[in-house]
């Protein structure tokens, strides 16, 4: 653990906002947001477990991403509702390691879990009638098991290397959650060699996930284009479209946040983007998927329909 120094048993987080006028609207706000991603995501995993129409590799991952989407809000979401009602926004270093290290961890997994269900439709564009073999019960659990197991694993190494430094000259954080851009920013001690370990690490994930997403969509792409049937091709863009979606919006924000030099942080506009990838992507994946996928959308009136007819 750290060089804690005694002078400073917590941290303290400056929020998104020192303003207090603004603090109840803003726990408001956020309630609503995070309500709505636990509510969809869960739903989503129930519809996905109830309806046997969607008990296929594409659903047995996506169900995967909506519970590492519960995990990893909330893992930040009801620290950061409290202190909208506290006047000081305390956070053991205990307590701060361990919301780093679970954040980390299901951030690695969401982001694998893209690299994952970007294959997914790779084999079953490409390869249809190999679809059922090449993605068995089997295969299906094994990459999620080593999605976790990454994750696990470099989560450990990040939060082990940032609990490692010195924070003796202060214990503000500028931030809303214990992320390792702000901690570095606070440390007394060299960070250069966090920052290489930073970059290495999270750049092999996110290195990863973006290359298998860029391969396979290009072959798909190609596939797709060479389909004589036009209700084939809108299926097969509508199935892709939402899947891209999710994936620009989750690495283009991650590369924002951890692939810059230390020198050019600004922690104002870092938090506004924290906010963005840490509560508002878990909200928006739920509703991109079902909105835009007609087996997810034929489900849910399915089981709106099972639960009036039953009432």
């Amino acid at each position: 653990m750290a060089q804690n120094c005694s002078l400073f048993p917590d941290f303290l987080f400056l929020g998104l906002s020192d303003k207090q006028d603004v603090q109840l609207g803003l726990f408001l706000l956020f309630l609503l947001v995070y309500g709505t991603t636990v509510i969809a995501n869960l739903g989503m995993i129930l519809l996905i477990k109830m309806d046997p129409r969607l008990h296929t590799p594409m659903y047995y991952f996506l169900s995967n991403l909506s519970f590492c989407d519960v995990c990893y809000s909330s893992t930040v979401s009801p620290k950061m509702l409290s202190d909208f009602l506290s006047e000081q926004k305390r956070i053991p270093y205990n307590v701060c390691a361990i919301q780093m290290y679970f954040f980390g961890a299901f951030a690695d997994m969401e982001c694998l879990m893209l690299a994952v269900m970007a294959y997914d439709r790779y084999v079953a564009i490409c390869n249809p009638l190999l679809y059922t073999i090449a993605m068995s019960g089997r295969l299906c659990t094994q990459l999620v098991a080593v999605v976790i197991t990454v994750g696990l694993v470099d989560s450990a190494i990040h939060t082990s290397c940032t609990f490692r430094l010195s924070f003796c000259n202060s214990n503000v954080i500028n931030h809303f959650f214990c992320d390792i851009p702000p901690l570095l920013a606070l440390s007394d001690s060299d960070t250069s060699v966090n920052e290489i370990v930073m970059f290495t690490f999270i750049g092999c994930v996110v290195g990863f996930s973006i290359v298998t997403v860029f391969l396979s969509y290009s072959y798909i792409i190609t596939t797709i284009l060479r389909m004589k049937s036009a209700e084939g091709r809108r299926k097969a863009f509508s199935t892709c479209a939402s899947h891209l979606a999710a994936v620009a919006v989750f690495h283009g924000t991650l590369l924002f946040m951890y692939f810059r030099p230390s020198s050019s942080y600004s922690m104002d506009t870092d938090k506004m983007a924290s906010v963005f990838y840490t509560v508002v992507i878990p909200m928006l994946n739920p509703l991109i998927y079902s909105l835009r996928n007609k087996d997810v959308k034929d489900a849910v009136r399915k089981a709106i329909q099972t639960i009036v007819s039953s009432g």
